[in-house]
């Protein structure tokens, strides 16, 4: 199955303890399938199955009342649609993942 690269941001509500907990839920469960590219923003590297786990997961964590999601998914090549300024430099998920 194709992998696809899903970019997932999200501002989460941290005026209550129980939303401080929420964000750093979101932020886990982000780091389970990529990488933090920005504070509240990952990439994830995700076949179609992958990417409804990932989706379901963060539903479950949010409060929509509360907070705000969005999944983007980025076309493909990648290198014509990404472009990268400054110091951070994203993983190559098509590398070795371990230098």
């Amino acid at each position: 199955m194709d992998a696809m690269l899903i970019l997932v941001a999200y501002d989460v509500s941290t005026e209550t303890s129980a939303g401080r907990r929420r964000l750093r839920r979101v932020a886990k469960v982000c780091l389970d399938y990529g990488q933090r590219v920005q504070k509240s923003v990952f990439e994830c590297r995700v076949d179609k199955t992958t990417y409804e786990v990932l989706e379901k997961r963060l539903l479950d964590e949010i409060d929509s009342s509360e907070d705000n999601l969005r999944l983007y998914r980025l076309n493909e090549p990648i290198e014509e649609h990404v472009k990268e300024f400054g110091q951070f430099r994203a993983v190559n998920f098509d590398g070795p993942l371990v230098v």
